[in-house]
């Protein structure tokens, strides 16, 4: 497995191809799959009010798992949705400090203390448009508290300090239990998961969006404050915490006082801020892969020593819960700009083939499905327009199908390795269902050939996401198949 990671930037480098065969132990078994996501932030707002034919198409390309005439899918069938539970940066408009409107977002509590639930009313069709593509988990997470409980009344902090007092720990608790029961009465979807502090190692006081800073003892206080009122309320939501702005922060001490060492932390029996015995908080720690992607060596050696970690944990599980293109990935990709191209499908399938493969993540969740910016940001890219436009598709989206459309929660990731060559190989049971993804990067085809030993092995279809491809249909014949040079080619069959 590492050996195939590393194998990545120096195969690639030296165009090598050939042969190659990919061993699959159907009796060596690893994770299990919970979800693949993205998040509603911040376009949904607008886009959810655009007209139907062209939300309704939006919502087909993420949430459908329909085909087409042609075989290939509507959409990427993303297996669960998050909701951005907004703080109030836009009732306050440019008093908020939030220069840029696009990132200020809408809470359903209001100035005179009543709650509104025809607000947020772009991200609530959003969330209706998911359910009734099939979508069974969905998440509510809030980058700040409401406004009306921060200390400095915005949705962003003060010289990085802290942005509520714990005397306004139990409103913010109550807040989150309403809007749980809210949404359940106006848009008929239940929040199984509520996340309430978003990558509380930064600073989040340059009024760039809505955000809080938090030390571990601080997220402890707070979840406690939540658990008590999920349980005194019937609030059958679980509380999801971590979500750290980078994976280092869960195993290592790092370079925040305070807010490091996350998994043992909150999970190990013991420590001052251990909640891991409260009722309504889930046996799982969220973070973020940002920053710590590339060299691919350095990549492996993290996520090795986090899975370590996480497993040193009974029962713990590990989400990857936010993720896009940022920075200068040591001059492998620029986050900047947007390419709806092959290049950076390329390298978030590395990236979610590692984190799955290595970190053992057992959620992959993307950030912004929809984008208006000129990043790599956006699985689904937007005119900056609030109430019509153009959409555009990028090969991001269709390689994050290639693994959300195919790998169901519950699938079991199982062991699969290719005998040598550039290729990253995954693969995943349910039952009997097998399914498998291959990324090549290289410049030159593989003709691979697939060896299960005992087992017998079935594959039946193939989708392929290329320069020119997005999840095209195919059958598979034989016991043999060749992947395409820079590609992304998802199987399916059986394993027995």
């Amino acid at each position: 497995m590492t050996a195939t990671c590393l194998a990545l930037g120096r195969l690639v480098a030296h165009g090598q191809s050939g042969e190659v065969t990919i061993h699959i132990d159907a009796a060596k078994t690893y994770q299990t799959i919970s979800n693949f996501a993205a998040s509603d932030a911040w376009a949904c707002q607008f886009v959810g009010n655009w007209p139907d034919a062209k939300r309704e198409k939006i919502a087909d390309l993420l949430f459908s798992r329909k085909t087409n005439p042609d075989g290939s899918p509507m959409g990427i069938g993303l297996s669960q949705w998050r909701f951005n539970i907004g703080a109030g940066s836009t009732q306050q408009g440019n008093a908020s400090g939030i220069g840029d409107e696009w990132r200020r977002a809408e809470s359903f509590l209001d100035n005179d203390g009543t709650y509104n639930w025809q607000n947020q009313a772009g991200q609530v069709w959003f969330l209706k448009a998911a359910k009734q593509r099939g979508v069974k988990q969905f998440l509510g997470f809030s980058n700040s508290p409401p406004v009306q409980f921060t200390a400095n009344g915005k949705s962003f902090a003060t010289k990085g300090k802290v942005n509520i007092v714990p005397d306004k720990y139990d409103a913010f608790a109550a807040y989150l239990a309403n809007t749980v029961k809210g949404l359940k009465k106006v848009a008929g979807v239940k929040l199984d998961y509520i996340s309430p502090v978003n990558e509380p190692q930064w600073d989040w006081s340059d009024g760039g969006q809505e955000g809080c800073p938090y030390n571990n003892a601080e997220i402890a206080g707070l979840v406690r404050a939540i658990d008590k009122n999920f349980q005194s309320n019937k609030v059958s939501s679980k509380i999801l915490i971590g979500e750290a702005g980078s994976i280092n922060y869960l195993f290592t001490k790092g370079d925040k006082h305070g807010k490091g060492n996350q998994v043992n932390d909150f999970f190990k029996p013991g420590m001052p801020s251990y909640i891991g015995d409260l009722p309504t908080l889930s046996r799982t720690i969220a973070t973020h892969s940002y920053f710590t992607t590339s060299p691919m060596a350095a990549s492996v050696k993290a996520r090795k020593a986090l899975a370590d970690t996480v497993a040193a944990i009974k029962g713990l599980e590990l989400w990857q819960s936010e993720y896009c293109i940022l920075g200068d990935n040591a001059g492998e990709i620029d986050g900047n700009h947007r390419d709806l191209g092959i290049d950076a499908a390329l390298y978030l399938a590395s990236v979610i083939h590692t984190d799955l493969t290595v970190a053992n993540a057992s959620a992959w969740q993307w950030w912004t499905a929809i984008s208006p910016y000129d990043y790599k940001d956006g699985l689904i890219y937007i005119d900056k327009n609030k109430t019509d436009g153009n959409f555009y598709t990028s090969k991001m989206l269709w390689a994050m199908g290639n693994y959300s459309r195919f790998i169901a929660p519950g699938a079991v990731r199982i062991a699969a390795m290719p005998s040598s060559g550039p290729l990253l190989v995954s693969a995943y049971k349910k039952g009997n269902e097998l399914t498998l993804v291959i990324v090549n990067p290289a410049k030159e085809p593989v003709t691979t050939g697939f060896d299960a030993a005992s087992a017998k092995l079935s594959l039946k279809l193939s989708y392929l996401t290329a320069q020119d491809s997005e999840l095209k249909y195919g059958k598979v014949t034989g016991n043999n198949a060749t992947i395409p040079a820079r590609s992304i080619v998802t199987f399916t069959g059986t394993i027995n």
